[in-house]
C-alpha cells in the first residue's frame, strides 16, 4: 500500500522558555543546519545560544502563537486535512523538529498498512539545513526500523509550473489594491559555505553573480540559483516589470557570511531610493511561521515605517488555500499512477 508523508520544519509545544529551549537545541544541533564539528557545535549552542536565545525566541513567538498553538502547525495541519480529503491514501503529517516527530509520522503510516511512501518536504528549495535533512532523516529511520518499506521523495519544486501559478495567484490576489513601488522577494538565508558544500561538481558555485546563469548539474542542489529561479518565473507569470522587483535574504545566525543581499538591509535603504511602498512575499515558505509572521510582517513593517516608508504590505504564504492544496493532489496522484 501506498502513503504519503507530509513534513514541515517544526515548532515548539509553548511559547514558554523550556518548550523553545528544548526545540531550538535539537533544531541546532542538527549537522545540517550548523555544520561544524560536534564538540565546537556543542559548546556553542549549549554554552552560548541556548543561555539567551530562547526566552527572546519565546517572546518572539508570543507574539505570533494563534489560540489554536503554533501558526506552522495549525496550518500545516489545516493543509494536511484538505488534502486528505481529495485523495483516497493514507496521508500523515510530521515535523523534523519537535514533537509531531518523522518517526511518529511513518509509525502512522506503516500501523496502516503501508509500504511504499511518498515523502514530500514542504519547501520549495533544495538547502542541506531544510529539504536536505528531512530526506536523510526519513532514511535513516526507514533504515533503522522499517527496512521493507520503500521510500520516493518529491523534488524541490521551485520551479515547476504548478508552483508558480498557485504562488503568482497567491501574490496577484494579495496585492489587488496595493499601489506598491516594489515587491522584495526575500527568502530565507543560508550561510554561504552551504551552497559550497552542496555544490556536486565542487567547482561550480562562486557566489559571484555570474555562476547561478551558466547551465550546470550544481543547480539541483543550489539554493541560491532556485531562489532566483522562483523570482524569475513568478516576475514573468505576474508581468512584473524590470527594476520593480528584487531578491533578498533573512533570518542569519551567528557572524558567518550568509547569503547576501540581507532582507533588513534592503528594507531600511528602500524610502531613501524614492521606494515607499512595499510589498513583501517569502517564496521559500509555503506555511506562515515565526519567519513570516514576525520576522517580515511585522519587524520588517516597524523598520521601513521608521526609515521613512509609507505603506508595507505583507504577503501571505499559500498556507491552506484551495489552489495549493490542488497542486499537491496533483502531485501525489501522479507519483500514484506512475
Amino acid at each position: 500500500m501506498k502513503g504519503i508523508l507530509l513534513n514541515n520544519l517544526g515548532s515548539p509545544d509553548s511559547t514558554d522558555t523550556k518548550d523553545v529551549k528544548s526545540y531550538l537545541g535539537e533544531f541546532l544541533m542538527d549537522e545540517r543546519v550548523i555544520d561544524i564539528p560536534y564538540w565546537k557545535r556543542w559548546l556553542l549552542i549549549n554554552g552560548i545560544i541556548l543561555q539567551t536565545r530562547p526566552k527572546k525566541a519565546g517572546a518572539a513567538y508570543k507574539k505570533i502563537w494563534w489560540k489554536e498553538g503554533s501558526p506552522l502547525v495549525v496550518i500545516s495541519q489545516r493543509f494536511t486535512d484538505k488534502v486528505i480529503k481529495k485523495v483516497d491514501l493514507p496521508v500523515a503529517l510530521a515535523m523534523r523538529y519537535g514533537s509531531m516527530t518523522m518517526e511518529k509520522g511513518i509509525k502512522e503510516l506503516v500501523d496502516k498498512g503501508v509500504t511504499e511512501i511518498f515523502l514530500a518536504p514542504l519547501y520549495p528549495h533544495y538547502a542541506m539545513s531544510s529539504y536536505e535533512t528531512v530526506v536523510v532523516k526519513a532514511e535513516e529511520i526507514l533504515a533503522e526500523k522499517y527496512p521493507q518499506v520503500k521510500l520516493d521523495v518529491l523534488p524541490a519544486f521551485y520551479n515547476e509550473p504548478d508552483y508558480i501559478k498557485a504562488m503568482s495567484n497567491n501574490i496577484a490576489n494579495h496585492l489587488e489594491g496595493f499601489d506598491y513601488d516594489h515587491i522584495l522577494f526575500s527568502y530565507h538565508g543560508i550561510p554561504e559555505r552551504h551552497i559550497m558544500k552542496s555544490d556536486v561538481t565542487k567547482n561550480h558555485c562562486k557566489i559571484d553573480g555570474s555562476c547561478c546563469e551558466r547551465n550546470s548539474v550544481a543547480h539541483h542542489t543550489c539554493y541560491r540559483h532556485q531562489c532566483f529561479e522562483t523570482t524569475k518565473e513568478i516576475a514573468k507569470a505576474l508581468n512584473l516589470k524590470e527594476g520593480t522587483y528584487s531578491n533578498s535574504f533573512q533570518s542569519r545566525l551567528l557572524k558567518d557570511p550568509w547569503l547576501k543581499p540581507y532582507t533588513d538591509f534592503e528594507i531600511e535603504k528602500f524610502p531613501s531610493e524614492g521606494k515607499k511602498k512595499l510589498a513583501v512575499v517569502t517564496p521559500a515558505f509555503v506555511a506562515d511561521c515565526l519567519e513570516t509572521l514576525e520576522e517580515i510582517a511585522m519587524e520588517g513593517k516597524d523598520e521601513f515605517l521608521k526609515f521613512g516608508g509609507t505603506d508595507y504590505k505583507h504577503i501571505p504564504c499559500m498556507n491552506d488555500n484551495d489552489d495549493w492544496v490542488d497542486v499537491m493532489v496533483k502531485w501525489i496522484n501522479d507519483w500514484r499512477n506512475k
